[in-house]
């Protein structure tokens, strides 16, 4: 019987990531207490800068009574207060076993195939490659996004219990780590990587406390999350996300910086995260084309249903989609 690609075939996340939820201190007093960022909703008159049309930008009378249009935005904002200049992040990963058992399937003997070609990576590869390259992103702070960018230094907590007790990682300036070298010779992420890897090899229960101190300036802005609003007829032009009233950063969106790891894509210039087309979508573009058959789908199908054994890079770029999760079936496709 030839195999084909279930029609229902979905993975469940390997790296369960939580919210992060952003408090505030005073780097210049000693055992300050935290303060949690709030959301602050702002009105102001903005100015007319968005391209116009030639008709009214070479018309000065035109231009002169557009400019005067008043552009009224209601936004939310964040800010740490002005007797606080370090933003804290604390979020939480949990690391769950990795063994190609698919969440949900409904044919067996693809299914069987399919943790076969799994079970074949994990004893000739393992994880240790892609553990390494998570810890390397939990360590450079890449999930902080526009907050690191912001940051003069950052000083980054791992540990094992939410009250910081059995730390396993301090890196005391992670700005000073890369964003693309997967590679770098450091103690703290050789440590994290350990841990990561043995909780998806199911040797450990592995659950980890990220806590980032970004020193970034009494009363400046900082960057949650912001909501997508679909609903157009809403009041405020944008919604940041809070939870419990407290400023915060989508799951989702760190989940998207740890997994930035693939740079085996062709002609890969940095990493992007491990999606099955390779999409980065604030550059609009995909990196893994389905026409140059290095895409998810056709590296997977040609592996698990054909027996054509991708390269080892390529190997790890498939097991990085599956440990991040999703529906993958055929039925799916048109």
């Amino acid at each position: 019987m030839t195999l084909t690609t279930a029609t229902v075939l979905a993975f469940e996340r390997n790296l369960d990531i939580s919210d992060a939820l952003f408090s505030q201190v005073d780097s210049a007093v000693s055992a300050a207490q935290f303060r949690p960022v709030k959301i602050q909703t702002k009105s102001v008159r903005g100015t007319i800068s968005n391209r116009l049309k030639s008709a009214i930008a070479n018309d000065p009378v035109k231009l002169d009574a557009e400019i005067e249009k008043p552009n009224l935005q209601t936004v939310d904002v964040a800010s740490l207060d002005h007797d606080c200049d370090t933003l804290v992040v604390k979020w939480s990963c949990k690391v769950l076993p990795f063994t190609g058992k698919p969440s949900v399937c409904n044919d067996q003997a693809y299914q069987a195939k399919l943790q076969g070609v799994v079970q074949g990576y994990l004893q000739e590869s393992g994880v240790a490659e892609l553990s390494r390259r998570y810890a390397t992103n939990i360590a450079n702070s890449r999930w902080l996004w526009r907050n690191r960018l912001g940051a003069e230094s950052i000083r980054l907590t791992v540990s094992l219990s939410p009250d910081g007790a059995g730390t396993i990682a301090v890196i005391e300036d992670a700005k000073q780590l890369s964003l693309t070298d997967f590679s770098q010779n450091n103690n703290a992420v050789s440590e994290l990587a350990t841990r990561i890897e043995q909780g998806l090899k199911g040797d450990a229960f592995v659950i980890l406390y990220i806590k980032a101190e970004a020193k970034v300036g009494y009363g400046q802005e900082v960057y949650p999350s912001q909501e997508l609003i679909l609903d157009t007829g809403k009041e405020k032009s944008k919604v940041l996300y809070q939870k419990n009233d407290i400023a915060g950063m989508h799951s989702q969106k760190i989940s998207n910086a740890i997994r930035t790891i693939d740079n085996w894509y062709p002609d890969a210039q940095f990493p992007v995260a491990a999606e099955p087309y390779g999409a980065v979508t604030t550059l609009g573009t995909a990196f893994r084309q389905p026409k140059q058959k290095q895409d998810f789908y056709s590296l997977f199908d040609n592996w698990v249903l054909k027996d054509s054994v991708p390269s080892v890079e390529q190997q790890h770029y498939v097991m990085a989609v599956l440990i991040r999760g999703g529906v993958f079936g055929a039925s799916g496709k048109e």
